[in-house]
């Protein structure tokens, strides 16, 4: 096949995905920026904040990974699920199989993977496949580089065979050097559109110290959205035309939206399209968002729907600023490093059925929040009555069953039913 068949091929399937996240809403929306945020501790009478009726239970009792940071299933009919531990080691397990006891090692990156205890917003922690993994057998990788201190690197790695990653075939798309070890981000995901969504933290310390929340010259404090099917000359990945800072002066056209302190997971809804992202806070709020193309979303001038003054004057309610669809207040009753979750679309637990499920990491909170698109407001925000572990991360198999895991116990991972 020639190059410009291929290329042409190429932009023809990725011109049916645009269209496809057209159908969905994916990142094309106009909603306004004007939304009224709910803060949870004070929640207004319409919503909904009695217990979901749903048990919180050992996915697999046997199990145990240290760090479990990513789960995910591969998207390619095999119903296996992929654990990543932040320490480099990415295992892999027949996901209905609860009693396994010991997870298949798929690939070791641990010697390229820098983390320290310490250190403990370093390591692994980004994974994701392709969606046409089952062909092409790439999968992407986002970790700090044991090469010099505090360098993030996305990386394309493949298949060796159907049971094993090959850690030789490393092709880095990008690399960022960050400022401090803290507020990596680290989500990485295909969108419905075909490309992947990169979150990013503004680079660490505290009160974002560089500004880079409101810097467009800078990845730091962004999403990015980044075509990686495409070289474009020596870079291995391209830019979507869509892109909403294509061709804007000094601003890096691979950002998708901005404001961002240190979003902690991001997840697409796979019914809908919407893209949700909870953002850590700095002293006083956690929040939760709806990302949208363009979108501004306020740090370091706002944390949560508030003014931000460490960092400087902060900033009021603005048109530009998008604000949180909610927020909670830090207190030992709700929780100070909020885990992003994921909108559950399984079949085996139908009460949950479009809730996103969240929770936090220092008071081991879950909650259920239902959101209504038609009106744009959120309508309920249920607790999960459990343990109240450490809340690490959330993840989704294939068939739409949320996960979600803590470091407690050795690492344990968990799923929920009636």
């Amino acid at each position: 096949m020639s190059a410009s068949l291929r290329f042409f091929n190429g932009f023809m399937i990725k011109l049916t995905c645009v269209i496809l996240a057209i159908s969905l809403g994916v990142g094309f929306s106009k909603k306004s920026s004007a939304q009224t945020t709910i803060d949870l501790a004070n929640p207004p009478r319409s919503l909904n904040t009695t217990p979901m009726p749903v048990k919180v239970v050992d996915a697999y009792p046997r199990l145990r990974i240290a760090r479990p940071i990513v789960l995910t299933g591969a998207g390619d009919g095999s119903g296996r699920l992929f654990i990543a531990g932040q320490r480099g080691r990415i295992f892999v397990i027949d996901a209905s199989d609860h009693d396994v006891e010991r997870a298949d090692l798929y690939v070791d990156l641990s010697k390229r993977v820098a983390y320290k205890d310490r250190e403990n917003e370093e390591g692994l922690l980004g994974l994701a496949f392709h969606p046409d993994f089952q062909k092409n057998g790439y999968f992407y990788v986002y970790y700090t580089s044991s090469q010099r201190p505090h360098l993030s690197v996305l990386s394309r790695f493949s298949a060796l065979n159907e049971d094993h990653g090959d850690a030789n075939t490393e092709l880095k798309l990008m690399e960022i050097q960050q400022p401090f070890w803290n507020h990596n981000g680290g989500t990485i995901k295909f969108g419905p559109d075909g490309f992947l969504y990169v979150a990013l933290g503004d680079g660490g310390k505290a009160n974002d110290p560089l500004g880079s929340g409101q810097n467009l010259s800078t990845l730091l404090g962004s999403i990015l959205r980044i075509d990686v099917d495409q070289p474009s000359g020596e870079q291995p990945y391209s830019i979507p035309p869509d892109n909403p800072f294509v061709g804007k002066d000094t601003a890096r056209s691979e950002i998708y939206a901005f404001g961002i302190r240190n979003i902690w997971r991001m997840a697409f809804d796979s019914k809908t399209g919407d893209l949700w992202a909870a953002d850590v806070g700095q002293n006083e709020w956690e929040e939760i968002n709806l990302i949208r193309a363009g979108g501004n979303y306020g740090w370091n001038l706002r944390e949560a729907a508030h003014a931000f003054t460490l960092g400087g004057s902060g900033a009021g309610p603005r048109p530009d600023l998008i604000e949180p669809l909610v927020e909670y207040p830090h207190t030992d009753l709700w929780g100070k490093s909020i885990t992003g979750g994921a909108v559950y679309r399984g079949s085996r637990t139908p009460v949950l059925d479009g809730y996103y499920l969240y929770g936090d990491y220092i008071s081991g909170r879950l909650w259920a929040l239902k959101y209504d698109s038609v009106t744009a407001t959120v309508t309920e925000n249920r607790p999960m009555i459990w343990d109240n572990l450490p809340v690490f991360t959330f993840g989704q198999t294939d068939d739409g069953e949320v996960l979600m895991s803590t470091m407690s116990g050795g690492g344990r991972i968990y799923r929920f039913t009636q």
